[in-house]
């Protein structure tokens, strides 16, 4: 009887117990709870913060409309003459080869062409069977052969030297302060890696015939991310072929260079007007080889730099700058401080890491 009247004292006292924890946190609670409520009105998150602080310093960028298109094929109902020609230029490599198309190799085709029509003409006439019953046994005549000699080599050295002008102009190598483009081709799109921006690769790819039309660009030129670079600035641009052989190739800039796998090709590009310059892969890769545009776009500096902040891990060339720079001040400022403090040995240390850097 002893026993069970003390189980039951221990179960009322554990009820009792229960009963004072839940009310101890009932009470808690209820405290809690305006605090929380004020937490949530006043507090401010630092996480929101720093989100909010980024993409306030990242600068706006908004791509070109159609209205930039500057590089296109012409179409033969727009322009008959143009369709068959040469697209307009936007390099000065490229207007020293129109020029030289214009002003050169087209006028002397065309009286070269009509040259040698005329002559055709004259001999039908003149030399045929009923106008010329008794042939001429004329076997040489030196002024005649002296002509034909002489001309031909003046008219290929009248070609020649804007030639080999035009052909040193576009492999001049770039300067050194160049911005780097490596652009690779795969089968079947292209992606730019930006190597002196942070390493970021930009995949791009054709749009949809629905979406070119939308976005008021041409089908299968119109691409999803274009390749956006500085205007008036050099460019290395590098090729790079990831899987077959690609060309990258832009009329309007004048501009041609294969993507060959495992070799890195390079030539220099510099765009004189902010616009968009479409082209195509111009070698035979496969099975999807015409449906790889490219596009670029090319803007002022200070808008090149803004778009490079938007990317992933994207850098100008300053920030790139400063960060290599604090190191070597850092280890400037410990040199500085240990020969302060005679200790020579971590001095010359400290001044070597610095100049490493």
């Amino acid at each position: 009887m002893e026993s069970i009247e003390t189980m039951n004292f221990g179960a009322f006292a554990r009820k009792k117990l229960n009963f004072l924890a839940l009310f101890v946190l009932a009470a808690l609670s209820l405290g809690a709870l305006p605090q929380g409520a004020m937490a949530q009105e006043g507090a401010v998150d630092p996480d929101a913060v720093a989100v909010e602080e980024s993409a306030a310093e990242a600068p706006a960028f908004e791509y070109y409309g159609p209205e930039m298109i500057k590089g296109q094929p012409v179409s033969s109902d727009e322009d008959l003459i143009g369709s068959m020609t040469f697209q307009p230029q936007f390099t000065d490599n490229g207007e020293y080869a129109l020029w030289m198309h214009d002003a050169i190799l087209m006028p002397i085709i065309t009286v070269i062409s009509l040259f040698v029509l005329a002559l055709l003409l004259w001999v039908v006439l003149k030399y045929n069977k009923r106008a010329n019953t008794v042939p001429s046994k004329t076997s040489h005549n030196t002024l005649i052969e002296v002509i034909w000699t002489v001309i031909p080599v003046l008219i290929l050295v009248v070609i020649a030297v804007p030639s080999i002008t035009l052909l040193a102009r576009q492999y001049q190598s770039p300067p050194e302060d160049a911005i780097t483009i490596k652009t690779n081709g795969y089968q079947w799109y292209w992606g730019y890696e930006y190597v002196d921006n942070g390493g970021f690769e930009v995949i791009s790819n054709m749009l949809s015939e629905e979406a070119a039309l939308e976005s008021g660009e041409p089908h299968q030129l119109a691409v999803d991310n274009r390749m956006v670079v500085p205007v008036g600035v050099p460019l290395r641009i590098q090729t790079f072929g990831a899987d077959v052989i690609h060309s990258f190739g832009i009329p309007s800039l004048w501009f041609k260079l294969d993507a060959v796998p495992g070799r890195i090709n390079e030539k220099m590009l510099t765009i004189n007007e902010p616009g968009i310059y479409y082209g195509q892969c111009m070698e035979l890769c496969g099975a999807r080889h015409g449906y790889m545009p490219i596009a670029i776009e090319a803007r002022p500096l200070d808008e090149f730099n803004a778009w490079v902040q938007t990317q992933p891990g994207g850098m100008t060339r300053a920030q790139i700058e400063a960060q290599n720079a604090a190191p070597a001040a850092e280890d400037a400022q410990s040199a500085e401080d240990a020969a302060e403090a005679g200790d020579t040995e971590a001095a010359e240390e400290a001044e070597a890491a610095a100049q490493a850097a």
